[in-house]
């Protein structure tokens, strides 16, 4: 049998879905693995508008090409998050007419934000929870011939019967341990317009991902805010909100394991939602076996400012972190309780300060999430905003993103409740429309202006929903500057995660990535606080997976 796991996503990135497919890849060796790249998020276009696609055209056109070759497959599988669900439905529908026969899951965070919506498409399943497991269950069961239909996290759909079975347990700690590593080398391909699947190359990886690597360790988060898609996770089964992760040592044998097969990676991304939840003694283990075995920097994503503690900074920019990102969203109290997030603004203030004392000796500044254009917001919202950032411990950079309704989460039930028009998802989240506040924020990373100054930028503020001037030109002058000074932080490092392209890869091969690293960047000295580390086994965990 052919069987194809399909992914659906703006670049090639795809933790979860690369996750899965290191399962598969251990239950069917000659499984293939397939990637539509619907964007670029960090091309260059991308980067200095502030705009890009979720599947739209040219792409979209391209459904019949993409259908036709992934028709040829027994078992398809395809993992898509909701922006790209209407043109994962189009190819899905289409493979269909093509090959009647074709067995079709329907997989990823969309079907289990939205599986009454996923279930309309012409599948055979849809898979609602965690996907390992519950694969390697199916797969023995439909290979076998045997009967499929009451395997847990599985929705199926026989004409129109649709069998809804209950969630499977969540993964323990010990069974992620079990699992192979992520699936991030080996044969690949990814769509090209008018080529159809082609081989993935090297090219292809430094356009997307740059030298970085990008997993997760944990998975879980203690929030639940409203405008994220884990409320439905948390809804579907509590034990959620609990972290779950492999041993340090799991965590490095992989990172290990990837290296050896793309040995220009050079900087590691962990997009855990809550990597500075673990427990203090976990971090230092974790950053100790870092240290000792692979000795190059990686960047936090996962930060949640209640969980910001000066040790655990400590103790894993000793091990090699140069860069966290924290999730701030907004300086109103009034909006934060909106999200439902349990952070007072002065927490986010005093974690901002106690970030702001590794950069930029040993890390590149921190950078905070902000969320603008909230149609409930007024002015004294966006005030506020502004007022948190200005007062925020520096160096600093922000992430600005614009509301986006992820269907089916709490914050669009509220949001039509209270009566707010909510805009297509479809459209993207980094597209950030030039409103005076905006331009503010990208003043704001650049320069911390003496306070008369920064009131007179106040006095013209409004909020998103008001009548107001914008102003195109001078927000791309801003946003050009503000990269500007995003690029000459990263290679004040020579960090190249989130500079794509053959520059960085250049620079590796003549050594000076690693040279930089090692001689240039000061290092922290060890802390104090002793490092208790677990008894660990002699075997390596890169031989055994």
């Amino acid at each position: 049998m052919k069987v194809t796991m399909v992914c659906l996503e703006d670049g090639i990135m795809a933790c979860g879905f690369r996750k899965f497919c290191g399962q598969v890849e251990r239950l069917i060796p000659d499984a293939h693995f397939c990637f539509v790249s619907t964007g670029n998020i960090r091309s260059l276009l991308a980067v200095l508008t502030g705009k890009t696609g979720n599947g739209g055209d040219p792409i979209a056109d391209s459904v019949d090409e993409m259908a036709q070759s992934l028709a040829k497959n027994d078992l398809l599988g395809f993992s898509c998050m909701t922006g790209y669900a209407d043109l994962t439905r189009a190819v899905i529908n289409r493979v269909r007419e093509i090959n009647p026969a074709c067995f079709i899951i329907w997989g990823g965070i969309h079907p289990i934000i939205q599986p009454e919506d996923a279930i309309l498409a012409d599948v055979d399943a849809i898979c609602v929870g965690e996907g390992e497991f519950a694969f390697a269950e199916f797969y023995q069961a439909w290979s076998e011939g045997k009967d499929y239909t009451t395997i847990g996290n599985f929705w199926f759909k026989d004409g129109e019967t649709i069998t809804r079975n209950s969630f499977l347990p969540l993964q323990t700690s010990e069974d992620m341990e079990s699992l192979p590593f992520a699936r991030h080398a080996g044969e690949e391909s990814i769509y090209e317009a008018g080529k159809g699947f082609r081989p993935m190359t090297l090219h292809d990886r430094l356009k997307f991902n740059g030298l970085s690597f990008n997993t997760v360790w944990s998975i879980g988060c203690p929030f639940k805010c409203t405008y994220c898609g884990n409320t439905k996770f948390i809804e579907n089964d509590v034990g959620y909100r609990k972290l779950r992760h492999p041993s340090a040592r799991y965590a490095v044998a992989e990172i290990k394991s990837a290296i050896a097969a793309q040995p220009y990676l050079s900087t590691v991304c962990f997009h855990d939602d809550s990597f500075m939840a673990i427990p203090y003694d976990q971090l230092a283990e974790f950053s100790e076996i870092w240290r000792e075995e692979v000795g190059i920097p990686f960047a936090v994503y996962g930060v949640i400012p209640n969980y910001v503690r000066q040790d655990k900074l400590q103790v894993l920019t000793w091990g090699g972190m140069n860069r966290i990102r924290m999730g701030v969203q907004s300086g109103s109290q009034r909006i934060l309780d909106f999200y439902q997030r349990p952070t007072p603004v002065e927490d986010v203030l005093a974690a901002s300060k106690v970030c702001a004392k590794f950069a930029p000796k040993y890390q590149i500044p921190p950078a905070y999430d902000i969320i603008v254009d909230n149609p409930i917001e007024t002015r004294q919202d966006v005030i506020d905003t502004l007022e948190m950032i200005y007062a925020f411990g520096r160096p600093l950079t922000l992430n600005i993103f614009s509301l986006k309704v992820i269907p089916n989460t709490n914050l669009e039930l509220t949001l039509r409740e209270a009566g707010v028009d909510i805009e297509e998802i479809s459209s993207s989240y980094i597209n950030i429309p030039p409103r005076w506040a905006n331009l503010v924020l990208y003043f704001l990373v650049v320069w911390k202006p003496p306070r008369w100054i920064f009131d007179r930028l106040l006095k013209r503020v409004r909020a998103s929903t008001e009548e107001q001037k914008m102003y195109p030109v001078r927000a791309t002058i801003m946003r050009l500057i503000y990269l500007s000074k995003r690029a000459s932080d990263h290679l004040r490092h020579l960090d190249f995660s989130t500079i794509p392209g053959y520059a960085g890869y250049i620079a590796w091969r003549i050594g000076l990535v690693d040279f930089w690293w090692k001689w240039v960047i000061p290092k922290m000295e060890k802390p104090t606080r002793p490092i208790r580390r677990r008894r660990e086994s002699l075997v390596e965990l890169v031989e055994v997976k």
